[in-house]
């Protein structure tokens, strides 16, 4: 049984006892839910986050999850049907099975109850938000007349020369457009490049979103490994060869989950050997903007470098504000910007003006370097003292890269340690996690774990749960 399936069982077992109780009823927490199915806990905030979409129930940070108190969705006739109506037959000539698998991506939005610590959370804790900035930003926003018209296509013009600038390369505003988000932006361009039953070259590990993206566009993973200098370029020659993919996805800048950052030389050769087999390198550059304050000068983006067309550039700026602003904006040269424009069109037609112009107002505002400097020292924090709890419960081993800039470490397991199983254990102790088996599309699970270190509200929140964890003496 595959996660989904897996979170759907659990979710139906969950509402036949949730629907049983009066409004408000505490559920009980994600990890005494862990222990009592011996499920893991993606597939526990998975089946929640199934409850939440029916309304029977609902979560306060801080507090745990209720029983909802509004009016719950009840099921009318026999839905049975709807599991032959949904499956794609493989037996049909010609089709192309997508998967849409979402469980990863939930854990991200899910919020842990009050009795857990969060170290799974990729978007900033409020303690780290530039709350003035965008509170400030959304008032203004709100008052400019153009807020209520219709969005201009492509994006705001005044945003996309603000990214063009960012990003550098000698782009245009004409050269971007803005979308809503990376993760939107992941989707759009899988789909846009490639057609079903295509292969895609992707880092392993690699950021589970990019591995949901590929999945639900009916794509194939070809996993290319990785050193720590980013994607290993033989591997890669070989893999392009081989499957004949005409589209590579990779993170250059910290990449997610290995913290990895690309050398100039190996910038260099991922280039030329794009360049060679006519394929694109689709540059996901989300941690651009959360470098730490001790990081040295970053490499240029692959896009500043490649005036050929090779290279499909996203930029976001959901990480560093909010997760509610999402925006961010693709880059290209050349036809395929057409092609973009239409895929996103279709998938979306535009991201609301009244977003674009809160972000604008936000980058453009006299505090946002301060906020970003102020937030690059306290990322540094965290790391440090992430890293030395880390290596004291699990070994100085378990860190073979400790990265400038990010936010999160990629801890390795004795080899013969289950990372699904030490996450559990983990849960049991009061802490989340993610397990490597979220960042691989195909091949031997990895015995790593990831922890994040931006959503909880202070460092010594970070470090009180790594002290929680199970010690790994051997």
């Amino acid at each position: 049984m595959d996660n989904d399936s897996a979170a759907q069982a659990l979710a139906t077992t969950l509402a036949a006892e949730v629907e049983a109780d009066p409004p408000g009823t505490k559920l009980p927490s994600q990890r005494a839910l862990v222990q009592r199915f011996g499920a893991s806990a993606t597939t526990v905030a998975h089946a929640l986050a199934l409850l939440a979409q029916r309304g029977l129930v609902e979560s306060r940070p801080g507090s745990g999850t209720f029983r909802a108190h509004g009016r719950v969705s009840t099921l009318v006739g026999d839905t049975s049907w709807q599991d032959a109506a949904l499956e794609i037959t493989e037996n049909v000539a010609g089709a192309d099975r997508r998967r849409l698998t979402s469980a990863a991506l939930l854990n991200t939005l899910t919020t842990p109850g009050p009795d857990v610590v969060d170290l799974v959370g990729g978007y900033l804790h409020p303690q780290l938000q530039p709350l003035a900035l965008l509170s400030g930003a959304l008032g203004r926003a709100a008052r400019r007349t153009e807020a209520w018209g219709r969005p201009p296509a492509g994006g705001l013009p005044e945003l996309r020369d603000w990214f063009s600038a960012d990003i550098g390369g000698g782009l245009s505003r004409h050269d971007l457009l803005v979308c809503g988000g990376g993760q939107s932006a992941l989707a759009t361009i899988s789909r846009a490049l490639t057609q079903p039953g295509d292969p895609v070259v992707i880092e392993t590990p690699t950021y589970s979103g990019t591995i949901a993206a590929v999945l639900a566009a009916g794509l194939r993973p070809v996993p290319v490994s990785m050193d720590e200098h980013g994607i290993r370029p033989d591997d890669l020659d070989a893999a392009l060869e081989r499957s004949g993919a005409r589209v590579v996805v990779v993170q250059p800048l910290f990449q997610n989950p290995t913290g990895a950052t690309m050398t100039a030389e190996r910038q260099a050769q991922l280039l030329q050997i794009a360049r060679r087999h006519r394929a694109f390198v689709v540059e996901d550059d989300f941690a651009r903007h959360m470098a730490h304050a001790d990081a040295a000068p970053l490499p240029p983006p692959l896009i500043a470098q490649d005036p050929d067309g090779a290279v499909v550039h996203i930029r976001s700026l959901t990480k560093v504000t909010s997760p509610n602003v999402r925006v961010a904006a693709v880059a290209a040269r050349g036809p395929v910007m057409a092609r973009l424009r239409a895929a996103f069109v279709i998938d979306s037609m535009a991201v609301p003006t009244p977003l674009q112009l809160t972000a604008l107002e936000v980058v453009t505002a006299p505090g946002w370097r301060r906020a970003m400097h102020a937030l690059g020292r306290e990322l540094a924090r965290r790391r440090d003292a992430t890293a030395a709890a880390l290596v004291g419960v699990l070994g100085e081993s378990s860190l073979r890269l400790v990265p400038r800039g990010g936010y999160h470490l990629w801890a390795g397991l004795p080899s013969h340690h289950d990372a699904d199983q030490y996450v559990a254990a983990a849960l049991a102790s009061g802490v989340a996690l993610t397990p490597g088996t979220a960042y691989v599309a195909t091949g031997p699970t990895l015995p790593h774990v990831r922890l994040s270190y931006i959503a909880t509200a202070s460092a010594e929140d970070v470090i009180s749960g790594v002290e929680r964890l199970p010690r790994i003496t051997a």
